[in-house]
């Protein structure tokens, strides 16, 4: 595995040499090249200058920041160099914190962190066993990909990873979402609705995490090279059906092949769903 960033983790006067991994396998998606449609030639990928109409080469072309219309102030890379952040060698640690602290929406991408070396991996190994042992997870600031991102520090298995995070800013406003309105839920609607999410609470550990679609266009891939005939399945639409019916029918669902989790549970549900049949009817 190679890394991508060599430097230091540091907090207070602790240094630990480290180096960052990617945690994710791009391997595991599909790309395609373009082709024309007679002929199927490769489409090559040309940048163009949009005025006079030159292809150009990588030499050609520099960076510009278009601060009006049409005006633009031209960055190089010595201008790039010219930004010193520590966070380029180093993360420096700000504080350890709980990780419930951290809103989901601002998790962004993990990477893997390693010790650079022999000498590193005790003192990696202190920071590792010392987050375990205290449940934090420690937050600073990388530059990573020319631009500095807060990052969270935790344990994971037997090494670290890093999130890397979005800033708050970067998130829009759920209240822009259209359609958002106050509801009052009905009582019995919802004391059955919990019911069947009680039934149905399953360990994540337990749950298939698998890309079907990868699957299925790989398998397509596959047929059309061994020169097979396609056989497509099409599914239909799910129906709306009153939340009542569906409850009850979920709830029936349940009996039938009862979660580990909710034994006993299926029984309450169906009382529950006579009880409240019996109070609509009267």
């Amino acid at each position: 595995m190679r890394s991508i960033w060599k430097g230091h983790i540091q907090f207070s006067l602790v240094t630990i040499p480290v180096r960052i991994y990617n945690a994710i396998d791009t391997a595991q998606s599909i790309s395609f090249n373009l082709l024309t449609k007679e002929g199927h030639n490769p489409v090559g990928y040309e940048k163009k200058d949009k005025v006079t109409g030159k292809i150009l080469r990588g030499e050609d072309i520099t960076k510009g920041y278009e601060y009006e219309p049409g005006q633009f102030v031209i960055i190089e890379q010595e201008d790039f160099d010219k930004v010193k952040l520590k966070s380029t060698k180093v993360i420096e640690i700000d504080g350890f914190i709980k990780s419930e602290e951290v809103h989901p929406t601002l998790f962004e991408s993990p990477y893997f962190i390693g010790p650079d070396g022999d000498i590193a991996a005790k003192t990696y190994g202190l920071l590792c066993n010392t987050l375990k042992e205290s449940g934090k997870m420690g937050i600073g600031k990388v530059v990573l990909r020319d631009r500095e991102t807060p990052i969270l520090i935790s344990p994971h298995e037997r090494g670290m990873l890093m999130y890397r995070l979005r800033y708050p800013s970067e998130i829009k406003n759920i209240n822009e979402v259209p359609s958002l309105v106050e509801v009052k839920t009905d009582a019995e609607q919802l004391k059955l609705a919990k019911m069947l999410v009680d039934s149905m609470s399953v360990k994540f550990s337990k749950i298939e995490m698998k890309d079907n679609y990868y699957d299925a266009l790989k398998a397509i891939i596959d047929a059309k090279i061994a020169g097979k005939e396609i056989v497509t399945v099409t599914e239909e639409e799910p129906k709306v059906i009153d939340i009542m019916t569906a409850l009850k029918k979920s709830i029936e669902q349940a009996k039938q092949k009862p979660m580990e989790k909710a034994k006993g549970s299926v029984e309450k549900l169906e009382k529950a769903t006579l009880k409240v049949s019996r109070r609509k009817a009267s």
